[in-house]
């Protein structure tokens, strides 16, 4: 909403939630969220043409085109439960919706949903529309967190679904034209409503699957003395395949790809369909098993326990350049040492300790629904602590995991922290940042994805 107050100065963005402290956020100097660009773009406009209200049912009775951005999370209880999306607060936005309208609107899905969600909304929007005529268009939204605003202001693509009908086309040009103030036409597609909807979640199936294939491609690079690294540039060299997406690492995160991809195979279920369902399963079981090997390898390599050992994880967010730590690795990496009594200490540029300790007491899918329906964390996990500087986590820790690829860990003194470390050092990592060579030669026995083993690992199972 930032960028498109931004490129159309004539447009007035209203931007409504009822969380008042996220608001106040929005209105002051510190942003809620960390995004390399947002703060520059809020700041050009807000108070122009772009405005943060707890307001909302004034704002959505005023305006002629609603984009719904809620939260769709993975249903915990009742019919398709860890895999359908639960619809709640769409259908609660869309009830209010059809309250407070006076005037005709365009309803934009931007919340990635399940196909036909839009069929759903209508139904609620026409059933109590009072008159009012209702467009429902789906135009889901393919930036990257860490960099959203480079990838806002030259998309590959913007895609908008709609009805085939006279008023459904109008609905789409009246959104494509908003786009066009700083979108080439012939990246604007138009298309129907199941497509646009199916097209983001295939998207980011295609994105995960991606990973999960280097990654299992990993597994046996170790296995045989393979370099990841050498693979995956060779494979990308293919112009039908391509470069981006192939890093092997600890696994995927973010708010995205797991909940896409059961998403997928939901619908492929109840579609009768699962052989289909089974063939996504399979990318999100292999994130899950890269991510075990992951904790198997450190506590095999550390003779074959962490208990009462101190390990620094150095990163916690699903990825660089952002704060956000959903479905993120680090969570289930560091779960599993806790599991077996490892003492943690835990540094993130960009991560606060209240949202570490947080994610480390929540259930699976708990972290989609609104931050007061979340389960609170014990006042202190016991054995984790979080710290603000990388030297300090380090300081005499047996083991050390890397599993954000956070530029500064490129630079760090490993030197100094390999003498503040007991013997042997461990080196874990998780995202190869660093150079195993050079790590190697300073005294630590290193562990990276799909690299050579050191000799210390040969003999030991990936797997218990």
């Amino acid at each position: 909403m930032a960028v498109i107050a931004l490129k159309c100065p004539a447009i007035e963005v209203a931007v409504v939630d009822i969380s008042v402290s996220r608001i106040a956020a929005w209105n002051s100097d510190h942003l809620p969220i960390y995004e390399p660009g947002l703060d520059d773009v809020v700041k050009s406009c807000r108070g122009k043409n772009l405005f943060f209200s707890t307001d909302v049912e004034k704002h959505v009775a005023e305006a002629d085109i609603i984009f719904v951005s809620v939260n769709t999370p993975t249903k915990t209880r009742g019919l398709g439960a860890g895999k359908a999306a639960d619809l709640t607060y769409w259908e609660s936005a869309a009830r209010m919706i059809a309250d407070v309208s006076k005037s005709d609107k365009i309803v934009v899905e931007k919340s990635t949903v399940p196909v036909k969600t839009a069929e759903a909304i209508e139904k609620i929007l026409t059933h109590n529309s009072k008159g009012v005529k209702y467009q429902i268009l789906s135009n889901p939204e393919f930036l990257a967190e860490g960099t959203a605003i480079e990838d806002l202001f030259a998309p590959d693509r913007v895609l908008i679904g709609g009805r085939e009908t006279p008023d459904g086309q109008r609905a789409i040009k009246a959104l494509k034209d908003v786009y066009a103030h700083w979108v080439p036409e012939e990246r604007i597609l138009c298309t129907n409503l199941w497509s646009a909807e199916l097209s983001k979640l295939a998207a980011n199936a295609f994105l995960a699957q991606r990973i999960s294939s280097v990654n299992a491609m990993s597994a046996l690079c170790e296995a045989t003395g393979a370099d990841v690294a050498q693979v995956s540039h060779a494979v990308g060299k293919d112009t039908r395949i391509g470069h981006k997406f192939l890093n092997a690492s600890v696994g995927f995160g973010g708010s995205c790809f797991q909940k896409d991809i059961l998403n997928l195979v939901y619908i492929c279920e109840c579609n009768g369909l699962p052989e289909v369902a089974n063939y996504w399963k399979q990318v999100i079981k292999v994130n899950d098993y890269q991510k075990t090997r992951f904790v198997n390898r450190i506590v095999s390599s550390m003779f074959n326990t962490v208990s009462g050992k101190k390990i620094a994880v150095f990163g916690f967010a699903f990825k660089k350049d952002t704060g956000d730590t959903r479905e993120t690795p680090a969570i289930d990496v560091c779960k599993g040492l806790l599991g077996d009594k490892a003492h943690l200490s835990i540094y993130d540029p960009q991560v606060t300790e209240e949202q570490i300790q947080r994610d480390l007491s929540m259930d699976k899918f708990d972290w989609d629904h609104p931050v007061h329906l979340q389960p609170m964390s014990p006042s202190s996990v016991k054995s984790v602590s979080v710290v603000w500087d990388a030297y300090e986590a380090a300081k005499g820790a047996h083991g050390l995991c890397i599993l954000t690829e956070w530029d500064e860990f490129k630079n760090l003194d490993y030197k100094k922290i390999f003498d503040n470390m007991p013997k042997p050092a461990f080196l874990f990592d998780g995202r190869n940042v660093v150079d195993p060579q050079k790590l190697r030669e300073i005294g630590f026995i290193v562990y990276s994805i799909g690299k050579p083993l050191d000799s210390w690992l040969k003999d030991m199972p990936a797997m218990a």
